[in-house]
């Protein structure tokens, strides 16, 4: 007996093989094209929730499923037609990759050496191409819906009700090609859930509809980019049919040794350690973590390329390397480097050798490029499984954005990396992590959490296009800072930068983010300011729709009798510290100081720590930790570190 029974008001049995005339004109009604005029009936905010009550009728799909799988791609969002990062449009994520996508290289937004480590010779990896050939078919659903609908692609993108429609015929031919009937049981629809996904991997897909059923039993309402309120109710009970997995995909994706939580789907995919020539080697170090060094951080980065080519890249000795990369279509994960070893990849040794790096599928600059849920809930549940077995605290200071890892030196910070940028949304994805950016002090403390509302919060950037043009208008997790409490005021200058700072998409100069926290420097009517690079930094903070929230912790200020304290991008150990044969590593300064007065938010104290390992023979390498200890502090929109004995902790 089925432990669900047909959703009330759903029809079951065969359809006719063409529905598009019938479908339209149900939704016509519902949810005109974007910019029509919107009809009197429904309720304007009601047209989607409508829509897709007539896609799952038309094609009989239990509407339930058909929410539940564009909650997992959009949150139900429209974007404005622009497309994902994998070329999925609306919000069925219906994907067109020859349309949205350009081949770019991985990483190309910066200059650093990925391994930032002065003692060996500079890494000159070649660029390389993403992998030729025809296109998976996760990347192009959108095609296939055209031709079972008989709409027009352009109406598949830019239409939402079309794409509804649209992706209701994708799952009921899904669901015909595996010999299931049109149930109106949702139990009945889990294989053509996991055919929806595109994944050619039995895991990935099977991951797909656990996560697409885990939305179905627990139900949610939510109001969309467009202000379209669209609610599915819960069915905490619903266990869904799974005799039909065996039959989605073409092959399953080796998980042997991989480090994964058993929530999402991993494979096995080797970055190769191996030497080439003239003493050099790629493409990371073997290491001992933590027995040898704690495992402290995890950096989250962005691809800048789409997934094939990424793959090839991280198999290249030549080139860098990384722990883990994320698929954007299904949340798909592929394992590259043991958590015991190091990669390279955040450009600061010292954050390497502490750190385990995840790339996820996404373009920096391309501010319509919308990440998926379904990417965003498979990283939050691997980083809640590395953090919790290797004691990472979910923080901004300890889950760092490559954007917020330091330059070890002052001459390496100019070239530092940018990703993810300003429109990965940080509060969303640390509401996934358990640990949402909530108030934790009263109104006037002494420290706040930057907090904006992501959808509202839309400063104009230039430089994702034509020069001196500005961004498409999106929301964004970034805060704008400026000298005075006033718009026209110039922007704060990071003297490390050594230009002018600008509203440039990479240009991090006077830029605060979401979860971030500082120590509160003044406040005027609206507007707040906070510690920063040296300096007090003003962002616009109403009462009534705060851009931060008061926070409570602990600030490291100078000791007494210090004008100031310098600041450094690594906590490198003591001269004295070092064995005979490990080369001692200078500990130079930033081009910054904390001043007398001024307080900065610290994540904690680490010991000054360096991993030598500069040949290919792992006989060599040793772990030197000194007796030096550190504060990492937020300091500017990256975290930095100071040295103990140089500052005094309190509370906020």
């Amino acid at each position: 007996m089925r432990p669900s029974a047909p959703e009330p008001g759903s029809a079951s049995g065969p359809r006719r093989t063409r529905g598009a005339v019938r479908v339209l004109a149900a939704v016509a009604v519902t949810l005109p094209l974007l910019g029509a005029a919107p009809s009197p009936s429904p309720p304007g905010t009601a047209r989607l929730q409508q829509a897709f009550a007539a896609a799952a009728a038309e094609y009989h799909v239990p509407q339930s499923v058909l929410l539940g799988v564009s909650y997992l791609q959009s949150r139900w969002d429209a974007h404005a037609g622009a497309p994902s990062v994998t070329g999925g449009y609306g919000p069925m994520h219906l994907t067109d990759a020859r349309t949205a996508l350009a081949a770019a290289g991985h990483h190309d937004e910066g200059t650093e050496d990925p391994r930032g480590d002065d003692a060996r010779p500079p890494l000159r990896p070649e660029a390389r191409s993403p992998r030729a050939g025809a296109l998976p078919a996760r990347l192009t659903t959108l095609p296939r819906a055209a031709r079972l609908t008989g709409l027009s692609p352009e109406r598949l993108r830019e239409d939402p009700a079309a794409n509804v429609a649209g992706g209701a015929a994708l799952l009921a031919e899904a669901q015909r090609r595996l010999g299931e009937p049109l149930s109106g049981d949702p139990a009945d629809w889990y294989g053509a859930v996991a055919r929806f996904s595109g994944a050619d991997e039995t895991s990935a897909a099977a991951a797909y509809a656990d996560d697409v059923y885990e939305v179905i039993r627990t139900g949610g309402e939510r109001v969309t980019d467009t202000g379209q309120r669209v609610a599915l109710a819960a069915r905490p009970g619903l266990a869904p049919d799974t005799s039909t997995l065996g039959r989605t995909g073409p092959r399953t994706a080796s998980a042997a040794g991989t480090e994964c939580p058993p929530t999402v789907s991993c494979e096995w995919i080797p970055a190769p350690y191996e030497e080439f020539g003239d003493g050099d080697y790629g493409n990371h170090d073997l290491g001992n973590r933590p027995a040898s060094q704690p495992i402290r951080y995890i950096v989250v980065h962005d691809t800048e390329g789409a997934w094939e080519g990424v793959l090839d890249m991280v198999q290249d000795p030549t080139y860098v390397s990384w722990q883990y990369s994320l698929r954007s279509t299904d949340g798909h994960i592929a394992q590259h480097v043991r958590a015991k070893d190091v990669a390279w990849h955040a450009g600061n040794w010292y954050v390497n050798a502490g750190s385990i790096g995840l790339e996820h599928e996404g373009f920096l600059a391309e501010p319509d490029a919308w990440y998926t849920e379904a990417m965003y809930r498979s990283s939050a549940r691997l980083v809640k499984y590395l953090a919790k077995k290797y004691g990472i605290p979910l923080d901004r200071q300890h889950v760092l954005g490559h954007d917020t890892v330091p330059g070890p030196t002052s001459g390496t910070i100019p070239g530092m990396h940018t990703d993810p940028g300003p429109y990965w949304d940080w509060a969303h994805y640390f509401e996934l992590l358990g640990r949402p950016f909530e108030a934790t002090a009263g109104g006037h403390a002494g420290m706040v959490t930057i907090r904006p509302d992501y959808a509202a919060n839309r400063p104009v950037f230039t430089g994702c296009g034509k020069a001196g043009e500005p961004c498409a208008a999106h929301g964004s997790s970034a805060v704008r800072l400026y000298s005075d409490h006033d718009e026209g005021a110039p922007l704060i200058r990071d003297t490390g930068l050594g230009s002018a700072p600008t509203t440039g998409v990479n240009d991090l100069s006077s830029r605060a983010s979401t979860g971030q926290q500082y120590a509160v420097a003044d406040r005027w009517g609206d507007w707040t300011a906070i510690w920063y690079l040296g300096q007090k930094a003003w962002f616009r903070n109403p009462k009534e729709q705060p851009t931060a929230v008061p926070a409570s912790g602990l600030v490291v200020t100078p000791r007494k009798g210090l004008d100031s304290v310098p600041v450094y991008g690594r906590a490198y150990p003591e001269k004295e510290a070092y064995p005979e044969g490990v080369p001692a590593q200078s500990v130079s300064p930033l081009p910054y100081t904390l001043p007398k007065g001024q307080k900065y938010v610290t994540g904690g104290k680490v010991p000054g720590e360096y991993y030598y390992a500069v040949t290919f023979d792992e006989a060599s390498h040793r772990v030197v930790t000194g007796k030096d200890l550190y504060y990492e502090i937020q300091f500017g929109h990256r975290v930095g570190f100071v040295r103990a004995a140089d500052v005094t902790v309190r509370p906020a």
